[in-house]
């Protein structure tokens, strides 16, 4: 359970606060929602339901400076997770960007930019469909990694250069 003032990250939406907890008539019936509020767009609420185990498996704690340097002190170690077939690739990049688990981002991050590198090699490019996975999964992970370690989102790449074991 969350509480007014938490600090989240919500799926591909990015970091928010929680800033109430009230019930409301959206569907005809009265829930009881998170109200989220993105933490560097005012515009932007989003209205969680408390009852909607899949909506709320999206909201995680962002994670703590202490985590992120650990997450970055093993990132070499990270094993590769390319797919040859593509479906079975977009339904496994999928998953992970869903699930939003750190590791697993980090080795789709690591994956396809191993893959892009490989690629450009021989005058190639990564399929749109990859492009778009990294882009979301170095989103997703960079800006939660800025927010816990008070950087700005352009700093990322620099600190983790810095600190990659």
């Amino acid at each position: 359970m969350y509480n007014v003032g938490d600090i989240v990250m919500y799926g591909t939406f990015g970091i928010c606060k929680v800033t109430a907890i009230e019930k409301r008539d959206f569907t005809g019936e009265e829930q009881e929602y998170y109200i989220l509020r993105h933490t560097s767009s005012e515009k932007n609420t989003f209205y969680v339901p408390l009852s909607n185990e899949s909506a709320l498996s999206n909201m995680h704690y962002v994670c703590s400076k202490a985590e992120v340097d650990e997450l970055i002190s093993h990132m070499n170690s990270h094993d590769m997770i390319w797919i040859d077939n593509d479906m079975q690739r977009k339904a496994e990049y999928s998953r992970i960007i869903k699930d939003a688990d750190k590791h697993e981002m980090i080795s789709l991050i690591k994956t396809l930019y191993l893959r892009r590198k490989e690629l450009a090699e021989s005058g190639k490019k990564l399929r749109s469909t990859d492009e778009n996975y990294l882009n979301l999964a170095e989103n997703m992970l960079f800006e939660e990694f800025a927010y816990a370690l008070d950087i700005d989102r352009s700093e990322v790449v620099e600190y983790i250069e810095k600190h990659i074991a």
